[in-house]
């Protein structure tokens, strides 16, 4: 047994001098590999690769930006924080192709025209960061992912940020609206993004923005994409439409809630809408991710709530008067700010359910006291 370890690891050691040291031809290719979207949420996106082929040396290899340890200790609260560790990892293509194929996931090729000086440069910068500490890197949503150490790795081959965002135009939040297809995963995500997600799209971050901008980018006057061809087609089946997971069922939710017209509901509701307020407020204290800093959703989802359902729940008018006010005239301050992010067409339900009943509870109180005051 010790002897297959050693051998093993003689091995390991014989294949990383091998690799690093080794010149490809002029015969060699590089290709940008965009993968499918899949179902899981690490997925949703689609990845990035980089491969690498040279015939007469017998190599096919690609190499991966984005491989994470499920193992690693405290993984969620990690990803959460911020400074989970990514890696990138390198293996046969024909393995990586047959992954996505049993994913059911296409693959698209772009082989990209550069120099066999370039490509060799790239290759042992690859290899030197697989087995070097260079292998290891703090994951960031935006920043840093596996699309944009890509992107890095190749505009540096270049000499020059040829590669870039041509959409500018648009918030990071209107470029990721579209891939989220589950609407209450992607209720959720625009309500715990903040500030950062609304500026200009500045950073080329996802696989299939940099797959389109590729194409467009030229080099001294040549394009940088020399084929595009899609290597894996797949058929994916249309997933049908289901109401529960859909706007409907959050609207039939909030005017059952309505109509039923109870106290606890709506104190029940109120400490709900508080304590995730709180959550926003906290976590982005806690964590290191920029994409959640900032959050202007705690205008809606408010922390003020739980307060105003405590007094509510004691029928301390005055207190609760007071503090209905101060939350609706939050709300009108988010409604306005609203009026320009596309997010506003699935939060729409609560902020009609939240000027509905504080303003009707605020209504009520001060006719009460007009009342009695006659």
């Amino acid at each position: 047994m010790t002897k297959k370890i050693l051998f093993t690891f003689l091995l390991f050691l014989t294949t990383i001098a091998f690799s690093q040291n080794i010149l490809l031809s002029e015969k060699a290719k590089v290709s940008i590999l965009t993968c499918g979207l899949g179902p899981e949420s690490y997925a949703m996106y689609g990845h990035t690769g980089i491969r690498i082929q040279d015939q007469l040396q017998h190599i096919d290899v690609v190499y991966n930006y984005g491989a994470f340890d499920f193992s690693t200790p405290n993984f969620i609260g990690r990803f959460i924080k911020g400074d989970l560790q990514y890696f990138v990892t390198y293996g046969s293509f024909i393995d990586f192709y047959y992954n996505y194929q049993a994913e059911n996931r296409e693959i698209i090729e772009q082989e990209l025209n550069l120099t066999p000086l370039q490509i060799n440069s790239l290759y042992q910068q690859l290899n030197y960061a697989v087995y070097s500490d260079e292998r290891f890197y703090t994951y960031k949503f935006i920043d840093r992912n596996c699309t944009t150490m890509v992107v890095d790795k190749i505009n540096k081959i270049i000499g020059q940020e040829f590669i870039k965002s041509d959409q500018t135009n648009l918030s990071y939040r209107e470029i990721l609206y579209p891939y989220m297809s589950d609407f209450y995963m992607k209720l959720g995500i625009q309500l715990i993004f903040g500030a950062k997600v609304d500026e200009p799209a500045t950073r080329l971050f996802l696989p299939y923005e940099f797959k389109n901008a590729l194409s467009k980018t030229q080099v001294n006057g040549n394009n940088l994409e020399k084929s595009n061809s899609k290597i894996l087609q797949v058929n994916q089946a249309k997933i049908p439409f289901n109401w529960l997971n859909s706007i409907y069922s959050l609207l039939l939710v909030v005017v059952i809630l309505v109509l039923l017209n109870k106290k606890w509901i709506k104190i029940s509701h109120f400490i709900f809408a508080g304590v995730l307020g709180l959550f926003f407020s906290l976590v982005g204290l806690y964590s290191l991710h920029e994409e959640i800093l900032w959050n202007y959703n705690i205008l809606l989802f408010n922390p003020l709530l739980l307060i105003f359902a405590w007094y509510y729940k004691k029928e301390n008018h005055q207190k609760t008067l007071l503090l209905g006010k101060i939350i609706l005239a939050m709300l009108l301050v988010y409604l306005a700010y609203m009026t320009t992010k596309i997010h506003l067409q699935i939060v729409w339900p609560f902020i009609v359910l939240h000027f509905y009943w504080i303003g009707k509870i605020v209504l009520q109180i001060k006719r009460s006291k007009q009342s009695t005051s006659f």
